[in-house]
């Protein structure tokens, strides 16, 4: 029997288990994968992208019915173990309703300030790095960031400086990472390949080293690696949670507890609630609304390979950001989204993703003048784009919108770019990185349980407890309304905190 059950040991998993190992009440984490091996592959693009090393083997749906493989990982610390520690707040105005050309993005049931003392908690938790005003769109904060920011090298702050020649307004990239993860082994350390590749080095601030691994110093908190959740149990009332059934060693077992969070991810969270449906809740346990695993968002997301005119021989790229559209500005009735310099190409990912060289260039040398840039644009809330469950598999059934502000994005910045004279063409990263922008990167996923105070029309509450239950709580992108146009790790981080709070001071005390 235990007090808490928390089932995933991601951004929100880890970071509630963080959050309440101090209550003193007995918490497991139950994590579906294993630790990511410490290993010479962690850093080979061939194995980590091209032969998807680390990524599940299991199939999903789309639309169509058509399978495809996705690139989740499971394993402690969930994707962050591979995202690039980019750790943006949303915006204030991303909590508001803003139009774009795409449609309408809606208002949450809170505020940016119900989150900003969070949020500043969120950075020290995670080593961020930043320059605090230097992003023209960032919310006011008195206090700096918790850490200075990362230095560019000197072609990243030559093209830093042409753009700002240009009239954009670059800023330093909030990164999270621990030049000093080790009380002993301190030496001078190189960032290099750190977005989309596991850390051997264990500098990158993800969710397993800055939160898991101090909550597992407390005695009442245990880890249970390898173990899938397969759904989960309510009492006789079915107005609570009782238990979890999990698979482990070929195994099915059932674990005990008085509250459940969950944090599987949007997309499993989702679709491990539609697979725990009982005679009270027949379309999904707490799905009384019928709204969950609608309104799946994931970003429109663009990665831009720009061939400078010079060799580029920088080993960490990825310090600065431009959200000069972040907002309705320059000229656009809309917004167009954000910008950030994205971890340095290798021959092998250009290869992949071009047919044929770029004119003048082998596929080596248009690594060593590449400069790599990420697009990201809102993808607005749509209830039809949802997550569902065939027969025990999963079905993302999704169709893009707001792409007219995302291209405009993309016509900006090769505009800006050329402006230098110094780029000589531009490619797009497709399959190989991340495999590709299409729903089999389930990167920023967000929006399926979202947050609301109408039980009709939403999932969770403002605390992100299910409405439908006592003592069931969900924590990760999930309870995203809209998705804004920075990453969503940081939010996902802050609200764990949050509710970690409301549980120790309002709910275990009780």
């Amino acid at each position: 029997m235990y007090d808490i059950i928390i089932i995933g040991s991601g951004a929100g998993g880890a970071t509630m288990a963080y959050q309440l190992a101090d209550s003193g009440k007995k918490i497991l984490v139950v994590e579906r994968g294993d630790y990511v091996p410490v290993e010479k592959e962690n850093w080979d693009s061939v194995e980590v992208f091209e032969k998807n090393r680390y990524t599940t083997t299991e199939l999903w749906l789309d639309k169509h019915g058509k399978s495809f493989r996705p690139g989740m990982h499971y394993n402690v610390g969930g994707n962050t173990k591979f995202y690039g520690a980019a750790l943006f707040r949303l915006r204030e105005e991303d909590f508001k309703e803003i139009k774009h050309y795409g449609g309408i993005s809606p208002a949450w049931p809170i505020q940016y300030e119900d989150l900003k003392d969070y949020y500043l908690e969120a950075e020290k938790l995670f080593h961020v790095h930043g320059k605090r005003g230097s992003d023209p769109t960032e919310p006011f904060d008195s206090e700096p960031y918790p850490n200075p920011p990362l230095p560019h090298e000197p072609r990243i702050q030559e093209i830093f400086d042409e753009l700002q020649g240009y009239g954009l307004h670059p800023f330093e990239l909030p990164i999270g990472v621990n030049f000093k993860p080790h009380q002993t082994a301190n030496a001078p350390y190189t960032l290099d390949r750190f977005d989309g590749f596991p850390d051997a080095s264990e500098r990158k601030g993800d969710a397993h080293l800055c939160a898991l691994t101090k909550a597992l110093e407390y005695p009442n908190v245990e880890l249970m690696t390898n173990t899938k959740v397969v759904k989960i149990n309510t009492d006789d009332s079915g107005t609570r949670v009782s238990e979890i059934v999990i698979e482990q060693n070929g195994e099915t077992k059932t674990l005990s507890t008085n509250l459940v969070i969950l944090s599987a991810g949007a997309i499993n969270s989702a679709a491990l609630l539609l697979e725990s449906k009982n005679e009270k809740f027949p379309n999904g346990l707490a799905n009384t609304s019928d709204q969950i695993g609608r309104n799946y968002m994931f970003h429109q997301n663009t990665a831009l390979v720009a061939l400078y005119t010079e060799p580029n021989p920088t080993k960490f790229g990825k310090t600065f950001g431009i959200n000069d559209f972040y907002h309705a500005n320059r000229g656009y009735e809309f917004p167009l989204g954000h910008i950030q310099m994205l971890g340095k190409s290798d021959e092998h990912q250009i290869k992949a993703d071009s047919p044929m060289p770029a004119p003048g260039f082998t596929f080596e040398l248009m690594a060593e003048h590449a400069v790599d840039f990420w697009l990201t644009s809102e993808d607005l809330p749509d209830p039809e784009n949802r997550v569902t469950v065939e027969n025990g598999q999963i079905k993302v059934s999704y169709s893009s919108n707001n792409e007219e502000g995302h291209q405009l994005l993309k016509s900006e910045l090769i505009k800006a770019l050329k402006a230098s004279g110094k780029f000589e063409s531009f490619l797009f990263k497709g399959m190989y990185f991340s495999k590709g922008m299409d729903i089999s990167s389930p990167a920023h996923q967000s929006g399926t349980t979202k947050m609301g105070f109408d039980p009709e029309t939403s999932v969770v509450d403002t605390n992100c407890k299910a409405h439908d239950l006592e003592n069931l709580y969900v924590v990760d992108g999930g309870f995203f309304v809209s998705s804004g146009a920075v990453n969503p790790a940081l939010t996902i981080i802050a609200m764990a905190l949050r509710v970690g709070d409301h549980l120790k001071n309002h709910v275990l005390k009780s």
